[in-house]
């Protein structure tokens, strides 16, 4: 189970970091591009990829370069919704990302839905909505506004990210290639939005950066290891892993961060966890 553990906190770790890093003026998007570099390069030593595999007919590219696109987009996104609307709600704005991937497969996929994923999207959309329901204390209207919608595109798109893997994965295009070669493109197009902005480095963004990356990285590695372990129970595994981030968001968030909650929020956050819990293949 220390693998799960170790995924469950580096997830929430990274919300955390993300949190801190206005409060001592670290640049973001300087960390986000050390992050991918950081990350491509623990992917390369960890996982053994073999870049000459992408030249298969089979590889899908224009997934591979929305990937490269999306990753650092998305990102920022969820270091301005935990900025404006806090841990608890980005986190769990993040893991309700999985029900886009429902919604898709029986609209756009022609796949049949059961009664049960209905039921979980269902719920899933009403913990969404509780969760965009800002607290009037919380914030200025401006800032609220800023919220709603950065929570609104974290849901998008890891919803987005979530169905392009499993494009990626349907192609039959090796896993961790792939992986490298969307960390990289994150990275270099960061890169190059900082030289177009002609942004100043500094030392504490960079320092944050590979903190964040060996996070982020660490997130998806533990995770990868805890579906080999429990190969025989992925169920364990998903419910675990969307279920620890939302519970421990939920403390971390409203226990030391002091963030504020109306009874509608922390509704949406139950809801959350029960949509998650209706997803459980019985």
């Amino acid at each position: 189970m220390y693998t799960l553990f170790i995924s469950i906190s580096c997830s929430v770790a990274v919300s955390v970091l993300l949190k801190l890093a206005y409060r001592y003026q670290i640049h973001v998007a300087q960390a986000i591009t050390t992050n991918y570099a950081v990350a491509a390069g623990l992917c390369w030593f960890l996982l053994n990829p073999e870049p000459q595999a992408l030249l298969q007919p089979s590889t899908s590219w224009w997934v591979l370069v929305s990937l490269g696109v999306l990753l650092p987009a998305i990102f920022l996104a969820m270091a301005g919704a935990v900025r404006y609307a806090g841990i608890v709600l980005s986190d769990a704005a993040q893991r309700l990302s999985l029900f886009i991937p429902l919604i898709a497969a029986f609209t756009l996929f022609g796949e049949a839905i059961s009664p049960s994923k209905l039921a979980g999207i269902v719920i899933g959309i009403s913990a969404l909505i509780c969760l965009l329901l800002r607290p009037n204390t919380a914030n200025t209207p401006g800032e609220r506004y800023k919220g709603l919608m950065l929570l609104l595109c974290v849901w998008l798109g890891y919803g987005s990210i979530d169905i392009l893997f499993k494009q990626l994965a349907k192609s039959g295009t090796a896993f961790s290639s792939s992986l490298l070669l969307t960390f990289c493109l994150a990275s270099v197009l960061m890169l190059g939005y900082l030289v177009a902005k002609r942004t100043a480095w500094n030392q504490r963004s960079v320092v944050t950066g590979v903190l964040l990356g060996l996070l982020n990285f660490g997130n998806i590695y533990f995770y990868i290891r805890a579906h080999q372990i429990f190969s025989d129970n992925p169920t364990l595994v998903f419910s675990a892993m969307n279920i620890g981030v939302i519970s421990a968001g939920t403390l971390i968030g409203a226990g030391l961060f002091k963030e504020k909650l109306s009874w509608v929020n922390a509704l949406g956050v139950a809801l959350a966890i029960a949509a998650i819990l209706v997803l459980i293949p019985r």
